[in-house]
């Protein structure tokens, strides 16, 4: 297991390294400046913390209401992941369009574009950095508590 510590740096080093992205290949590819790419990306950085939250804790209710919490296969983790990710969507339109002052259409172009971004970006991350910074392991090889 990894340590608060260590997942304070992870988190805090995705973060910031996704801010760099969005900021400058962001503000190269739509013509709208560093500054408002780099506060959109803090925007949806908040909202999708929060809304992890807060949807995380709503799924557990209905699963524990209607699964009795059973043991999460890969249909009910897509359900999770395409529910999570479609309200981050939506609502990432509306912050989009009102923050840059774009259309819908733009918005919901260039939130597709965050999307595929990240579901990229969260792969290469995490993999770099269980190589660059491995789970510590105990004397026999078994993970540390």
């Amino acid at each position: 297991m990894r340590t608060v510590r260590d997942r304070i740096r992870h988190t805090l080093m995705f973060e910031a390294i996704a801010l760099f992205f969005v900021a400058t290949v962001g503000a190269w590819v739509t013509g709208h400046s560093m500054a408002a790419l780099g506060t959109l990306g803090v925007l949806f950085s908040l909202l999708a913390m929060a809304w992890n939250f807060v949807f995380n804790w709503l799924f557990d209710l209905w699963d524990r209401k209607y699964r009795g919490m059973a043991p999460r296969g890969a249909g009910i983790r897509v359900v999770h992941a395409v529910l999570f990710e479609a309200f981050l969507i939506i609502v990432g339109i509306f912050v989009t369009a009102w923050w840059l002052s774009i259309s819908y259409l733009d918005a919901l172009l260039l939130d597709l574009g965050f999307s595929a971004f990240f579901l990229v970006y969260a792969y290469v991350f995490n993999w770099s950095y269980d190589i660059v910074f491995p789970v510590p392991r105990g004397d026999r090889g078994e993970v540390a508590p």
